[in-house]
């Protein structure tokens, strides 16, 4: 019987979520079902699917699996083979909505995107410039930006272009707070005022900036650091040898 309570209080909660949303909110049994799982072997029933359509929509989710002690799981694609986006919390798919390709700038040679755009189709649109994201996935024509960002996806040439993180210079998202928050290259003045907490938008980032500065302080972490990493890039050891 507390299990049947429990069920529909959770339903209830969510019957109230669906109410803010601009975005949809499925809670039953076959939308579960089909997001149980993505392209790995692992399967475990989320709570809920929610299809946000705003940022405000993100914010709101987060707000609630706060409140009701549940997860969030953002999700593009689909396509890891490691099971990241399965879980018994609210799977947030930014695949349907968050899909444009904000900008492009040639001089530069940047692109800001939104999560959702697919990593063949912005090479589809780089490619009139002679621009092209590097890594190169096997899911290519089905992997999602956001996702390639989220497991730092390489590839079959990775070893001359580099993973993702080797391309990715600023990237705003949200906390576990529900606040909005961008996370780009700083300067040590900047670095300092952030574990300060200066320039940030709530204790929770200058927590985080707290907790690298404690672990890039620590004299045994810094020997693993130049002893493990980074090494060389192989692109690199290449150019030497010709």
């Amino acid at each position: 019987m507390k299990h049947k309570n429990s069920l529909s209080q959770s339903t209830i909660n969510l019957k109230s979520l669906e109410n803010q949303l601009e975005g949809k909110l499925f809670y039953d049994h076959t939308m579960r079902l089909l997001y149980a799982t993505d392209a790995s072997a692992y399967k475990e029933m989320p709570l809920a699917v929610a299809i946000p359509k705003t940022k405000e929509d993100i914010q709101k989710i987060i707000a609630f699996a706060r409140d009701n002690k549940s997860s969030v799981i953002p999700r593009a694609a689909g396509t890891s083979l490691a099971g990241q986006v399965v879980g018994n919390g609210i799977i947030v798919d930014i695949s349907q909505e968050f899909t444009k390709i904000l900008s492009v700038d040639p001089i530069n040679k940047t692109a800001w995107v939104e999560p959702g755009v697919i990593r063949d189709e912005l090479n589809l649109h780089l490619k009139p410039l002679q621009l092209f994201f590097g890594p190169e996935t096997s899911t290519s024509n089905r992997c999602m930006i956001g996702g390639m960002v989220g497991n730092n996806a390489c590839g079959a040439r990775s070893v001359v272009y580099g993973s993702t993180r080797e391309h990715l210079l600023e990237i705003t998202g949200f906390l576990a707070d529900g606040n909005e928050v961008t996370f780009g290259a700083l300067s040590n003045a900047e670095f300092e005022e952030k574990c300060s907490g200066i320039n940030v938008v709530s204790p929770l980032e200058q927590a985080i900036y707290v907790q690298i500065k404690e672990i890039l302080s620590s004299n045994e972490n810094r020997i693993l650091f130049d002893d493990n990493f980074p090494k060389k890039p192989f692109k690199d050891e290449i150019q030497d040898m010709r």
